[in-house]
This record gives C-alpha cells, sequence and structure tokens, in this order.
C-alpha cells in the first residue's frame, strides 16, 4: 500500500468513527431533550435538581468522555485532512460535519451548557432560591441542548453522505 493509499485509508476510517460517534452522541442527547429532562421537570424542583446535580458528576466518565472527545478529535482530524485535499470529491461535506459537530456540539457545551450546570450545581436544591434557578436552567439548558442535538445529527448526516458517495 503506498503512501497515498494509506492516507486515504487513515482519513476513510476518522470519517466512519466520526460518523458513529456523533451519531451515538447525537442520540445521547436526543434523549435527555426529549424524555429525560422531561421527566426531571415533573419532579419536585428539590428533586429534579438533585438529580440532575449528580447526573452532571456521573456523566464525566471515560465512556461519555471517550464518546464526546474522542468523536471531537476525529472531526477535528478529518477538517484539517480537507485542507490538504480540497478538490477530492465529498471535502465540503466532511468539513461541514467536522464544523457542526465541532461548533454545534463542543462549543455549545462549553460556552453555554456547562456554565449553566456550574450553576446549578452551586444551588441547595432544597433553598427558597433553587426553584427559579431551576425554572430557568430547565428552559435554558434543554434549548442549548436541542441545538447539540441538531448539530451532532447534522454532522452525521454530512458524514453518511460523504461515505455513501
Amino acid at each position: 500500500m503506498n503512501q497515498l493509499s494509506k492516507m486515504n485509508s487513515f482519513i476513510l476510517t476518522l470519517t466512519f468513527l466520526s460518523l458513529l460517534g456523533c451519531g451515538l452522541v447525537a442520540g445521547i442527547f436526543f434523549a435527555f431533550s426529549n424524555f429525560v429532562m422531561k421527566s426531571l421537570g415533573r419532579l419536585p424542583p428539590a428533586q429534579g435538581i438533585a438529580a440532575m446535580q449528580n447526573i452532571n458528576v456521573d456523566v464525566i466518565n471515560g465512556g461519555f468522555m471517550l464518546a464526546f472527545m474522542g468523536t471531537a478529535l476525529c472531526c477535528l482530524a478529518v477538517a484539517i485532512s480537507c485542507f490538504f485535499a480540497w478538490n477530492k470529491p465529498g471535502s465540503p461535506y466532511l468539513l461541514a460535519g467536522s464544523l457542526f459537530y465541532l461548533v454545534g456540539t463542543i462549543l455549545v457545551t462549553m460556552v453555554f451548557n456547562v456554565p449553566l450546570n456550574n450553576a446549578l450545581a452551586a444551588v441547595d436544591p432544597t433553598s427558597a432560591g433553587a426553584i427559579p434557578v431551576w425554572s430557568l436552567y430547565l428552559k435554558s439548558w434543554v434549548l442549548w441542548n436541542h441545538v447539540r442535538t441538531i448539530a451532532a445529527l447534522a454532522a452525521t448526516a454530512c458524514f453518511g453522505f460523504t461515505l455513501i458517495r
């Protein structure tokens, strides 16, 4: 196998891994938007807050971080490769998929969801001030989670479209 074939095989593998990772992360976010947060929102505020505080601690684990950040690394590598092979078919879709994930999922998480999670972590679930924080948290966090879900799904579609072409 020559050097060019090895590089093409490597990019193909990264694209496939990006497709799988983006799809997995989209599914996780979709579940949160569609039933996890709705269920937490129906609990008494102190219970919903305490449950979400625990989820935000438990989500920092090897499996989730591998899927979430490992996909980001794959997408970054795919995006960089596009600049060296822009004339190849599918490069615009690979770049778009990478940007959907890196901007719409990773950046949105860091700029919006993580600060909301940090603010919620500082709240005593039983305090009188917890209810308005929880109400705002539910609305804002879910809105940004919808954005992350759509972005990860769009990235999945871009990678899938490239691979089936």
